[in-house]
């Protein structure tokens, strides 16, 4: 019985009405102005299923933990540690997924991020912020191998408060270029396209997000992202448009977003026997993904 009291009591204390927290993540792919006060920090747990490629069987999680803290009340910066879960068989596609694999969670990437506000969207009516990064992986994503990857990008994103904080938009754009080599895997099937010489790579993306508070505490909403990628000997290779629906809960000192991402179109490159008109060399037809925060 003490412990079915001690459960009621712990979700009661979640229900009850409390003030949001600068810099909470009210979306999953889009990212909001504003910055963490003045020496105070946050933790994160960021976890993105990736699944579906229209063949064989593909799951992939990525699960990311952050740490943010508050320069000063404009700047914000954080340091990141990724971990690559992935299981695909019954799909090969040359040059992207050369081998089955079934392993992790194995540490896969570092990344360091800087965050300047310019405006603040609760301030001066509307919020832009100018987020850069640097990343470094060992891992590629996408198919599990060995890959070493150097990445910088750079984000801008702005924010815009509606009927006193119940309406919130947020609009991103953003470019990365990366650097990548490919480490040399053995016993690949004859003529399999595997490439190991350096390639470099640049992604522009675009998004959105409406967000609607219905409740104390609670956010329900929308938002979208398009990523064009371009390679150094081929021009534009692929682009996708994701889009779905996500839900956040902000409590005083724990935050929580979930957000469903299916892919509802794209185009580029295709894997023999695709059918439909979706990216799925490097991308999904689905995405989930629950980021959890935590203020002190």
């Amino acid at each position: 019985m003490r412990k079915r009291f001690a459960a009621l009591v712990a979700v009661g204390a979640l229900c009850l009405p409390v003030a949001a927290q600068a810099d909470e993540n009210l979306f999953g792919y889009n990212t909001g102005a504003e910055t963490l006060p003045k020496g105070s920090a946050e933790i994160y747990v960021f976890n993105t299923l990736r699944t579906n490629k229209g063949q064989g069987t593909y799951r992939a999680v990525d699960t990311e933990i952050e740490g943010e803290y508050g320069v000063t009340d404009r700047i914000t910066v954080s340091a990141a540690a990724g971990f690559l879960t992935i299981d695909t068989h019954g799909l090969l596609i040359d040059g992207y997924l050369p081998a089955p694999i079934d392993k992790g969670p194995r540490f896969s990437s570092l990344e360091m991020k800087a965050k300047f506000n310019v405006l603040s969207p609760a301030l001066d009516n509307f919020g832009l912020a100018v987020i850069t990064s640097a990343e470094w992986k060992q891992l590629d994503p996408h198919s599990g191998q060995r890959k070493t990857e150097y990445e910088g990008k750079v984000v801008l994103a702005a924010q815009k408060y509606f009927r006193e904080g119940q309406i919130v938009w947020v609009g991103n754009v953003g470019l990365k270029a990366g650097h990548e080599k490919r480490a040399p895997i053995d016993g690949l099937p004859d003529g399999f396209d595997w490439p190991t010489t350096p390639e470099m790579e640049i992604e522009l993306t675009a998004g959105t997000g409406l967000t609607y508070r219905v409740a104390p505490n609670w956010f329900v909403g929308a938002e979208t992202q398009y990523t064009s990628e371009y390679e150094t000997e081929v021009g534009q290779e692929r682009w996708s448009l994701f889009a779905g629906p996500t839900i956040h809960y902000g409590g005083q000192k724990l935050w929580a977003t979930l957000t469903w991402f299916p892919q509802l179109k794209g185009g580029g490159e295709r894997y023999p026997g695709q059918t439909g008109s979706l990216h799925l060399i490097e991308k999904t037809k689905n995405e989930f993904r629950l980021k959890i925060g935590y203020n002190f």
